[in-house]
């Protein structure tokens, strides 16, 4: 078969790199933005932050070639200040990602671990060379919540087989209960039921309740854990008072004692609000962080070097470099600017169509009187794409009078009533932790109690959502729920 050369001509939707670089920039929250920022700064000098109070601001898109196109300003400049020869640098620079591709970088703690602050507790400790060897061991099995999840046959293994240190497992538990007795209280357990007595364990000073929960967990755990209490009052033969007492007890006993040493060593993350809603006489008022707003300006001295350079001979291939360079940097600066400004006009117009849509809530900060919404709906208002409105409510936060939400809050499916009318799920969800909070403690309302309570409300609604909507507000079983 010959081969055959013919031209063809169709049509493509592309993306420019402008319109790349404006959906990465949307999707960043106020704080990475400012990074973002301080990045482009850096790595093209002919961005500048400030206002430019320059009324005939320098068009990237002119064309560079015509010499009429600049005034006249002597400025000197000699190439061979910045080059050392007639390479320039950025020809020598290697870069093998794509324009495209997003740096991930893996954040390093400052903080000390948990097993780092137990490794310090045991420097304390009187242990021989063997003993110390078991106790790291151990300690490096320990979980991120305090707990040790291997056999103590497994541990002996692992000495014998990776350290050649013979042990017997009767060494190992000796040192394990050693490492139980350093803080916090709990550390070394082995399951949730031996976590509990190590720390009731501490609280011991003759005191009835506390004796009375230790024997709770000891001998009625598992009846403790289904919360049959009425057979735990009888078998130990107490009062229903002394009972509710020494399980309030048990409730105070931290079931992760690891996870706490992790919290405190881990940083707050800090909101930044993108936006602030305030509610004047009844009208709503929008205004967007400063941070989203940036001043940035083109590099005066790089629009001078470019006209000093236009207007020259170019007669070595130093200097077309050298143009070329210029004149791509004050492109990029000013396709940067473009974008941000973008950002901004998107943010507002997608944040005011929500303001509107969710007037009520943010008039009254009920969460019952939001409406129904997703991004379609937003998009339709705004005449943007669902994806660019899905960027824009992606990690952005919202100041109003009743706190700080996510942009996410606001989006929630629908549901019919018997009148027909069209409900936030949301709402339901209010109305059901509402209803479980003011249940009765002692007989707490099952799943098809509050669907026949909904259903009252005049919302349609099955079982089955019902305990789907009560896992999502994290709420248990009303098994789980009862107290005493």
């Amino acid at each position: 078969m010959a081969l055959k050369q013919h031209l063809s001509q169709k049509l493509e939707q592309r993306l420019s790199p402008q319109q790349i670089q404006l959906m990465k920039l949307l999707q960043v929250p106020t704080m990475e933005l400012d990074q973002r920022i301080k990045q482009e700064i850096e790595e093209n000098p002919a961005l500048e932050e400030g206002n430019d109070e320059s009324e005939d601001d320098f068009d990237a898109q002119d064309d560079f070639e015509g010499e009429d196109e600049f005034g006249n300003d002597d400025v000197d400049f000699d190439i061979s200040d910045y080059f050392d020869d007639d390479t320039p640098d950025y020809k020598t620079q290697v870069n093998n990602h794509s324009r495209d591709d997003e740096e991930r970088v893996i954040p390093l703690s400052g903080e000390q671990s948990f097993q780092e602050r137990m490794m310090d507790q045991l420097t304390l400790v009187d242990l021989d060379d063997t003993q110390f060897l078991i106790a790291d061991v151990l300690i490096g099995n320990l979980d991120d919540s305090g707990y040790l999840n291997r056999e103590v046959e497994a541990i002996v293994d692992d000495l014998a087989f990776s350290m050649n240190v013979m042990v017997t497992e009767e060494e190992v538990e000796a040192v394990l209960k050693v490492i139980q007795e350093l803080d916090p209280a709990g550390v070394g357990a082995r399951d949730l039921q031996e976590c509990l007595i190590l720390q009731i364990n501490r609280k011991q000073d003759g005191d009835i309740t506390k004796f009375t929960a230790k024997k709770i967990l000891e001998d009625h755990f598992e009846e403790f854990t289904k919360k049959h209490y009425t057979q735990i009052q009888k078998k130990l033969e107490i009062e229903e008072e002394d009972l509710k007492e020494a399980i309030d007890e048990i409730i105070k006993l931290n079931p992760k004692p690891g996870g706490s040493m992790k919290e405190a060593a881990k940083n707050m993350q800090q909101i930044i609000p993108d936006f602030m809603v305030t509610e004047f006489e009844g009208k709503l008022e929008l205004t967007i962080n400063g941070r989203n707003a940036p001043e940035l300006r083109l590099s005066k001295g790089y629009e001078n070097m470019l006209r000093s350079y236009s207007e020259g001979a170019k007669t070595s291939k130093s200097d077309k470099e050298a143009l070329q360079f210029v004149k791509q940097k004050l492109e990029g600066a000013k396709w940067f600017i473009d974008a941000i400004k973008q950002r901004q006009n998107t943010l507002l117009l997608t944040m005011t169509a929500i303001m509107e849509y969710q007037r009520e809530f943010f008039l009254t900060g009920d969460e019952t009187q939001l409406r129904p919404m997703i991004l379609k709906d937003i998009a339709d208002t705004v005449g943007l794409d669902i994806s660019t409105i899905s960027r824009v409510a992606n990690s952005k936060y919202v100041q109003t009078n009743y706190g700080i939400f996510p942009l996410k809050y606001f989006f929630s499916e629908s549901l019919s009533t018997d009148s027909g009318e069209e409900v936030s799920t949301r709402e339901v969800k209010k109305i059901l932790s509402d209803a479980i909070e003011g249940e009765e403690k002692r007989k707490p309302l099952t799943d098809e109690k509050l669907a026949d309570l909904l259903n009252e409300k005049g919302y349609n609604i099955a079982r089955r959502t019902i305990a789907k909507y009560r896992e999502q507000l994290n709420i248990p079983v009303a098994r789980l729920r009862k107290e005493l």
